[in-house]
C-alpha cells in the first residue's frame, strides 16, 4: 500500500511539476522564398539547373533604392540567391561545372552583370568577395510596361533565366544541353 502511494505520488510529482513546452513558429516571412527551375515542367524530374531565391517587394518604394545602380545586390532578398547546375551549362557564353554557386547582380540601365560566386550560405550581400566569383557575365536589360511587385526570376524554354522587378526585366542567357 505504501508502494502504491509513493508511485502515484511520484507520478502526479511529475505530472504536476514539468513544465509544458510548446515551439513557437514565426508568422509568414514578408520576403517568401521561391525556386525556379529548368526544364520548367514538374513533370521533369531530371533539372539542368535551379535557382532558390526570396521574393522582396516594392512596397511603393523605387526598385533604384533597393537595388541600386552599379552596386553589388544579392538577387532577392534575405540570403544570397543560390543556383544549381545539375551538368555543366554555359551562361552568357561562359562555361561554369556543376555545382551550386552564390548568384549576385549588378544592376545597370541596359544591362546587368551577373555573377556566379563561390561563396554559399551568406546573407545578402554584406560578406560578398570578389575574390571568390568564379564568373562575370552581362545580362540584357529591359523594360516592360507590366510592372511586377515582387521581384521573380522564372525560366523560358530555352532554358535561359529571366528576372523581373517592377518594369525592369533582364534576360541571361543559359545553355544546359537539355
Amino acid at each position: 500500500m505504501k508502494r502504491a502511494f509513493l508511485l502515484t505520488f511520484f507520478a502526479l510529482t511529475l505530472v504536476f511539476s514539468t513544465e509544458a513546452v510548446a515551439q513557437k513558429f514565426g508568422g509568414l516571412d514578408k520576403s517568401p522564398a521561391d525556386i525556379a527551375s529548368f526544364p520548367t515542367s514538374y513533370r521533369v524530374s531530371d533539372k539542368a539547373v535551379r535557382v532558390i531565391y526570396s521574393r522582396p517587394q516594392l512596397k511603393n518604394r523605387s526598385l533604384s533604392e533597393l537595388a541600386p545602380e552599379g552596386k553589388v545586390w544579392r538577387t532577392g532578398a534575405n540570403e544570397a540567391a543560390e543556383i544549381t547546375f545539375y551538368k555543366d551549362a554555359t551562361i552568357g557564353g561562359e562555361a561554369v561545372a556543376a555545382g551550386t554557386y552564390s548568384l549576385f547582380t549588378i544592376p545597370g540601365e541596359e544591362e546587368w552583370t551577373i555573377i556566379l560566386n563561390k561563396n554559399l550560405n551568406q546573407w545578402g550581400a554584406y560578406s560578398y568577395d570578389a575574390n571568390a566569383d568564379v564568373i562575370r557575365v552581362k545580362g540584357k536589360a529591359s523594360t516592360d510596361s507590366e510592372s511586377l511587385e515582387a521581384f521573380s526570376m522564372a525560366f523560358d524554354d530555352k532554358g535561359s533565366l529571366h528576372m523581373g522587378w517592377g518594369t525592369a526585366r533582364v534576360e541571361v542567357p543559359i545553355a544546359t544541353g537539355m
